[in-house]
């Protein structure tokens, strides 16, 4: 904490503890207050001016400080100053007392907080400056509620100081008009129970709910303002059409169909979508053989004396694509026909909120449905850089139909896709050239996994070029070139093939959401709520046309949501959890992270301790010829609770699996020490690194007088 905190800490509590001392509190009682009422009446009448500020001081002295004795305070102003003027005074000195006890919270104890708790910090500032101002309004007009609570914990939000304080003004006068009118008729009252009835009582609370039913009431006319010039039919044909036959449009016609929904999933191109056929099961298969072929080179540090071996890259490919083959039945038309769903291989086209239109090669017809479900995917984004079209361009959709070896081949991106994708056909023999504008490879991990990386790919022959620029293509003499940037120096680039790995823009066009006015994000994907609706409240979608993120497991997991909400929303909608998602990049060595890493942590403003066991040290990396790479946790100061985790190494992906449950179900290190893991696995590694956490918490004070108790034993 600064100096300024402490300042200010130190006398706020000493006015608090002189409130207590000097008994200042029996000054702000019933029978003080009616004792002292003729006095009080006679000063005022002789120095109104004065009066009115020492009591207004007084007032937001009492608030600002938190201390008991407001309600008093407040009958006062009736006694003294009448209904009007008591009104008046009371309603700004406390909105002030109340504003300055929220500035004090803010001050001295968010930062604090926000480093300790910022994940669930974060969610519930995305929460107040979505509905704080309805909250505190609510909240106001519920005397139930003590109001320097809520004063403390709003300053603990990201609320506006200007939204708190007109709230409060005019939340609070609904209870200050009733305490003042009590206090102008003092001398009737016997005790501050008998201002709240419970006839009262429950006329705060209705008054303190009809916020929340108004806005409701809100909520409502706007949905059906989007669908005004849409007339709903009177009866449907489905409960929900899914649009894409990916992984969020299978999940989401799975979990309709299991439920007994009629689902109809209308898929245009090949079921499974991109991570079957362009994504996740090509690229993984094509790593495999790579990595057997790296694995071969590597003979000799297996103690084998020679190792050779021949290979046509077309056969590779011819593999990939048998690969996909042999995972496509869990995708197919057949399976999920068999599961109850209604599949299409077709066109659709929304038409408006209730109808889809599906074309196929014999015919077009229209389906009526409750709810749509927009799982229509991304595609690969290609740049407007001169000349890309000149040189011909190689995607992660299509790269597979090769299949003759590029002898040159230029990645163009440093993420997840282009860093796979290089280290694998650098494996097979391609003079691999990697351009990425940003200072080193995988920007979104921290600096130490990209080194690890980069120094793999460099010692592997890949020469990977940071901080270079992709300027334009040219062809000259019938060699294609890239012209980069770097450094503000131009860097001639010879290739035979270039592969585009910059990132996937979403599908939104050509399937009607232009007609429709359905929103899109500035990131231009489907924009949609914390429910996975769009503006169009029995519109969802779900996966890379959503975001934010763009992995086939998200996809499904927001799928769950779109599905469960788009059936059941009317009587209870769950919002999509996004409180730990895991995701891994299947490099050598692999990377893998949940949670927070630190150059995140750093970024947000909180406050974590590290800890990192290197796998040189673990006995089955070492028999496995895979001493390299870590495992690093972040926890919270002090604590074990897990903030994120970061590995690097073999079989990353996997190990990563127990730290996701146990962030998901809140488990700390100390439980991931206490469990058994198999000798010797990989594994271990998770058990090590809370070990590390361990003897980086011992406590040093209480082992110095275990040990002299040892001594004392030893005579």
């Amino acid at each position: 904490m600064t100096s300024s905190r402490l300042a200010l800490l130190a006398f706020i509590s000493v006015l608090i503890a002189a409130f207590f001392i000097f008994d200042l509190q029996s000054y702000l009682t019933l029978e003080a207050l009616k004792t002292q009422r003729e006095s009080i009446e006679t000063y005022r009448s002789n120095h109104p001016v004065m009066t009115i500020a020492i009591y207004a001081l007084t007032y937001i002295a009492v608030t600002g400080l938190s201390l008991p004795g407001a309600a008093i305070l407040t009958l006062a102003g009736g006694a003294v100053f009448g209904l009007l003027w008591g009104t008046l005074i009371v309603s700004f000195a406390s909105t002030i007392g109340a504003t300055l006890a929220f500035l004090a919270a803010r001050f001295l104890f968010r930062d604090a907080v926000k480093s300790r708790f910022g994940e669930r910090l974060q969610a519930i500032d995305a929460g107040v400056a979505k509905e704080g101002a309805l909250y505190l309004f609510t909240l106001r007009l519920v005397p139930v509620f003590p109001f320097f609570v809520i004063n403390l914990m709003m300053g603990l939000t990201n609320l506006k100081t200007q939204t708190f304080y007109w709230v409060s003004q005019i939340g609070m006068l609904a209870g200050t008009l009733v305490y003042v009118n009590a206090g102008t008729q003092l001398g009737q009252l016997e005790s501050l129970s008998g201002i709240l009835s419970p006839g009262l009582i429950g006329s705060f609370v209705l008054l303190g709910i009809f916020p929340l039913i108004a806005n409701k009431f809100v909520e409502a006319i706007q949905a059906n303002k989007v669908y005004a010039q849409w007339p709903k039919p009177t009866r449907f044909d489905n409960n929900i059409v899914v649009i894409g036959g990916g992984s969020g449009g299978l999940v989401t016609s799975y979990i309709a169909a299991a439920v007994k929904a009629k689902v109809t999933l209308i898929e245009k191109h090949k079921m499974g979508g991109d991570c079957l056929n362009t994504g996740c099961v090509p690229s993984k298969a094509l790593i495999r053989s790579a990595k057997l072929l790296s694995h071969i080179k590597r003979a000799g540090d297996f103690g084998i004396k020679k190792a050779d071996a021949e290979f046509d890259f077309a056969d590779v490919m011819e593999r990939v694509q048998s690969i996909i083959k042999a995972v496509e039945p869990h995708d197919s038309v057949q399976r999920y026909s068999d599961l109850g769903v209604e599949v299409v291989e077709g066109e659709a086209k929304i038409l408006s909120p209730w109808e889809v239109q599906v074309t196929t090669a014999g015919e077009t017809r229209t389906i009526t449905t409750r709810s749509v479900v927009i799982a229509a995917g991304a595609r690969p984004f290609v740049p407007s850089i001169p000349g890309v079209e000149e040189v011909g361009y190689l995607t992660s959709d299509n790269i597979w139909a090769l299949r003759e070896l590029p002898k040159r081949l230029v990645v163009l991106g440093g993420g997840p896709i282009g860093c796979e994708l290089a280290q694998s056909f650098a494996r097979f023999g391609s003079k691999v050239t990697q351009v990425e504008m940003a200072p080193r490879l995988l920007i979104r991990e921290d600096s130490d996994v990209s080194e690890i990386v980069m120094a793999k790919f460099r010692q592997e022959g890949i020469d990977v070029l940071v901080e270079h620029t992709a300027k334009k293509f040219i062809i000259e003499n019938g060699e294609k070139i890239l012209i980069a940037e770097h450094q503000g120096q131009d860097v001639r680039i010879p290739f035979d093939q270039v592969l585009l790995a910059i990132g996937r823009i979403a599908n939104t066009q050509g399937y009607g959401l232009e007609q429709l006015g359905v929103e899109l994000s500035p990131r231009r994907t489907v924009a949609v709520n914390d429910f996975q609706q769009t503006n169009y409240p029995n519109i969802f979608a779900c996966g890379d046309v959503s975001g934010p993120f763009q992995f086939t497991h998200t996809a499904a997991h927001q799928a769950w949501y779109a599905a469960v909400n788009a059936l059941f929303g009317g009587f209870k909608k769950f919002k999509t959890d996004y409180s730990v998602i895991p995701w891994a990049t299947f490099i050598d060595p692999e990377v893998a992270r949940v949670g927070l890493n630190e150059q995140d942590a750093k970024e947000q403003n909180i406050a974590y301790e590290v800890s990192t066991y290197q796998l040189d040290d673990l006995d089955r990396a070492i028999a496995d010829g895979e001493a390299h790479g870590f495992v690093k946790v972040l926890t919270q100061p002090g604590k074990d609770r897990i903030l994120g985790v970061t590995i690097v190494g073999e079989h990353a992906g996997d190990l990563l699996a127990e730290f996701v449950l146990a962030m998901k179900h809140n488990i700390g290190l100390n439980k991931l020490l206490g469990t058994i893991h198999i000798y010797p696995t990989m594994a271990e590694a998770n058990k090590y690194v809370a070990g590390v956490w361990k003897r980086n918490h011992a406590p040093e004070g209480l082992l110095r007088w275990v040990g002299r108790f040892h001594d004392w034993r030893r005579g």
